[in-house]
């Protein structure tokens, strides 16, 4: 695989509970990071790096790939990295999982 998208997404919030799930305009943040980011044309993959099974739930309902990481982990980047360490990627993105106006062209370099 040339290049994966992690989407790092925490429901345990210290701000916001639950923000990756918080409607907006109909649908889940996630759920609009997640579109805009699966329109990128050099990306092989694209998975949600989740630590809540209700994150996961939601991302698999809306037909995305979720993984279930550890509740531990403390930064995004560590959830990321526990997704991408068994896998064999030349090329990761880290996309922001409470950006929810992400564009896929950013993500191309375009």
């Amino acid at each position: 695989m040339d290049a994966i998208g992690i989407i790092p997404a925490r429901y345990a919030s210290t701000r916001f509970e639950g923000k990756v799930l918080a409607d907006l305009c109909g649908k889940p943040v996630i759920q609009h990071v997640y579109e805009k980011a699966k329109q990128a044309k050099l990306l092989d993959d694209l998975i949600v790096a989740c630590d809540d099974e209700r994150v996961k739930k939601v991302v698999q309902e809306f037909g995305g790939k979720a993984i279930l990481t550890s509740p531990d982990q403390p930064t995004g980047t560590d959830r990321l990295t526990e997704v991408v360490n068994p896998l064999d990627v030349k090329v990761i993105v880290n996309i922001q999982g409470d950006e929810p106006f992400v564009q896929s062209t950013m993500i191309d370099g375009g």
